[in-house]
């Protein structure tokens, strides 16, 4: 209900009887407090959409929990993915407790709600890390209770490798590509080994041609670094320029709206586009263009320490992955059958 019709209702009937407003503005009270709650901290979609509906059935204790929650991610400078992901966890929780009130949980009542998700809703290993991880930081970082989740275990991560497109399929991908746009913004994700929210936030400025590289500001962790700039990525994006112009202040691939970026979701389509009209069936998304820039790097004997500078990752482990990807090694052993006198 907006202010208007409850002006509306008040001036329609508040002179023939006796109306209690004060059950009608806790309610315009508490839409508020929902709508603020669950306000976007970008532009961009929530991975998982938070329900207006469900926040409004939470206890007034509980959705002032969610305020708490969220100012605190918020002066602690957390991107807004991570805003985004931790709020919708932690709504998830909320949203089972009903009357009860968050901060009373015990470490055995965190320890029941997981098994609960894991052994009866079945949900992932990574979702279950992603649940604990918003979870303990409301309880150990908002509430203070230190090593409040020590006894709670965690699942037991799947190793799974990173999926990467042979270099054919990518040229097959790209050259399916009709918009020049588009086409521009697939070369540079793979040319430069960019994350897909990287390529949409990349300003026209931090292209630097003299110097052959792209200064990539604030990604992942909140760190700036340098990225190469090919020559054929180079010729590709002074061709884009010279149609599209885009504002020299502003996002190289700005979006529908003025002063926007380009959306992140619009060029995962792009590429599901190109992959169906290239007859490229292996499974995979822009962020497979990065596994692939990284694992055919390390096919061509680059060193891993400088792919690890080039990817942003702090952890070499975290780059060692793309060892198990790499087909270098594989190529040069001889399986045992080829050897075997067959007829």
């Amino acid at each position: 209900m907006s202010r208007e019709n409850y002006n509306h209702i008040i001036s329609a009937f508040g002179h023939k009887a006796i109306v209690n407003k004060t059950p009608l503005q806790e309610w315009l009270q508490k839409k508020r407090e929902v709508e603020a709650s669950l306000a976007p901290v970008s532009k961009e979609p929530a991975r998982v959409p938070v329900s207006k509906t469900t926040a409004f059935t939470l206890s007034n204790q509980n959705l002032e929990a969610l305020k708490r929650y969220v100012e605190h991610l918020t002066l602690h400078a957390y991107s807004n993915s991570t805003i985004h992901t931790y709020r919708n966890e932690f709504l998830q929780l909320l949203q089972r407790l009903k009357d009860k009130p968050v901060h009373s949980l015990t470490a055995d009542d965190l320890r029941d709600y997981m098994h609960y998700l894991l052994s009866r809703e079945k949900i992932s290993e990574n979702t279950a890390h992603s649940r604990l991880n918003a979870l303990k930081y409301y309880f150990e970082q908002v509430l203070g209770k230190e090593k409040f989740f020590c006894e709670i275990p965690r699942p037991k991560k799947t190793q799974q490798l990173p999926r990467v497109f042979s270099q054919e399929d990518i040229a097959s991908i790209i050259n399916n590509v009709r918009n020049l746009k588009h086409k521009t913004m697939l070369m540079l994700a793979y040319s430069a080994g960019l994350r897909v929210s990287e390529v949409v936030s990349v300003k026209t400025y931090q292209v630097d041609s003299k110097r052959m590289n792209i200064f990539i500001s604030q990604a992942k962790g909140k760190k700036d670094r340098i990225v190469t700039l090919s020559p054929v990525m180079l010729v590709m994006l002074r061709e884009y320029a010279k149609v599209y112009k885009p504002d020299k202040k502003g996002y190289l691939f700005a979006g529908s709206e003025k002063g926007s970026a380009y959306s992140t979701r619009s060029l995962q389509q792009v590429l599901c586009t190109a992959k169906r009209l290239a007859g490229v069936t292996r499974p995979g998304s822009i962020h497979s263009l990065r596994h692939s820039f990284a694992t055919h790097l390390i096919e061509k004997g680059t060193d891993v320490t400088m792919i690890q500078k080039l990817l942003g990752h702090n952890d070499l482990k975290t780059t060692l992955i793309y060892l198990h990807t790499s087909n270098k090694d594989l190529l040069k052993i001889i399986s045992p059958l080829d050897s075997l006198d067959l007829k």
